[in-house]
Formats: structure tokens, C-alpha cells, sequence
């Protein structure tokens, strides 16, 4: 059975790198490309891969709120992330995401077809010579409670992009009364006075690019 894959990463030449690794095995095939976690939302639900591969810095959504929203949306699909980041936190965020696997884009060549064989197999695949410290620091610590909710980090993340609250409103097909609520929700948790505040958390989140 060939495996029908879902690529989404905002940079094209990245994209045509990956897609050249997985076209070149008899058993993978990439019949879709996004270049942002909302269309990724969007073509999964027409194409109906068996595996979506997901950067996480993209624009409009991130591959872990995409992970979180194509988890939910299609529970039979397997997702992996590719990403740039060797992040203890990055990892465990994926993972409660519902991602079957997290591949290190520097060692793409070398991870990324085992990665995608074991998620169609239903084994998680986490990238070499992370694991046994990953997991120790998990035991000893668990993870820090996440600050603000989904929905809120999904507004974050649109405000600091630069979207208008009617913007946001109408991407989320919310009020734009509820974006403004959500907005002041998020200053209040995270201390901060305006936009730009905002624009510099959400950097620092890595849910936008500096």
C-alpha cells in the first residue's frame, strides 16, 4: 500500500527538498502541499491523506495547532512534525497534540522515511540521542501548565501577525466582541500592556517568526 502524505511548510524550498526524499520511495507518495497550518487544515479534510508531515513555525497556524485541530478532525490520520527545533518543550507540546513522531529537519534525509514507516505503523518515532534525557526530564518534572488555552493562543498568534479583531473574527468565525474579550484575557494572564508586548511573547513562544 503506498502511503499518501499531506507536506505543509511555509517555505517552498523546503517543501520540494522534503517532497524529493519521500517521492523517491516506492512506498510514499506526497499528494498534497500547504504552505501555512490552516490550509493544512483545509486540504487534509479534502484529501484525505494517511500522513501529514508539519513544520511548526507557520503562519496563520502553527503545526502543533494544526496537529491539535487534524487530531480532532481526522482521529484515523497519523501527523508527524518536522521542525528546525531541538526543544524539550516543542516535543511534549507535539505529542499531546497527537503527533506519532518529531523529526529534526537537520537530519531530515537521514529520519524521515523510517519516521514516517513507523507512525503508519502506530509506533512513535522520536528522533535519536534525545530520547532517554526527554523522558528522564519528564519524569522529574512534568510539564509546566500551559498558561493560556488553545483558543487564546490561536487569537495570540493572529494579533501578532497583525490581523484587525474584525480580521480575526472572521477567520475564527467569532465575534469580534469575543476576539476583543480573549485579547484582554491574554494581557491580563500574561502581564503585558499592548500588541507589540504581545507580538514579543508569541516570538518568544515561537508561534510567529522574529
Amino acid at each position: 500500500m503506498t502511503v499518501r502524505i499531506l507536506l505543509a511548510d511555509d517555505h517552498a524550498l523546503v517543501r520540494r527538498g522534503v517532497r524529493l526524499i519521500l517521492d523517491n520511495e516506492p512506498d510514499l507518495t506526497v499528494i498534497a502541499e500547504a504552505g501555512d497550518g490552516a490550509e493544512a487544515i483545509s486540504m487534509a479534510r479534502a484529501e484525505k491523506p494517511d500522513l501529514a508531515i508539519l513544520d511548526i513555525a507557520m503562519p496563520r497556524l502553527t503545526g502543533l495547532q494544526a496537529a491539535r485541530e487534524l487530531s480532532r478532525l481526522l482521529p484515523d490520520l497519523r501527523i508527524l512534525i518536522l521542525t528546525m527545533y531541538d526543544n524539550e518543550q516543542y516535543f511534549f507540546e507535539a505529542l499531546k497534540a497527537g503527533a506519532s513522531g518529531y523529526v529534526l529537519k537537520s537530519v531530515a534525509d537521514r529520519d524521515l522515511v523510517e519516521a514516517c514507516r513507523s507512525a503508519m505503523r502506530g509506533e512513535p518515532f522520536l528522533y535519536p540521542g534525545a530520547v532517554n534525557s526527554l523522558i528522564r526530564n519528564y519524569l522529574e518534572r512534568g510539564l509546566p501548565p500551559k498558561a493560556i488555552t488553545d483558543r487564546e493562543e490561536e487569537i495570540l498568534k493572529l494579533v501578532a501577525e497583525g490581523h484587525s479583531s474584525k480580521g480575526i473574527a472572521d477567520m475564527l468565525v467569532i465575534s469580534v466582541k469575543t476576539v476583543e474579550r480573549h485579547r484582554a484575557n491574554l494581557l491580563q494572564k500574561l502581564g503585558l500592556k499592548d500588541r507589540l508586548e504581545l507580538t514579543r511573547y508569541a516570538i518568544r513562544a515561537g508561534l510567529i517568526e522574529p
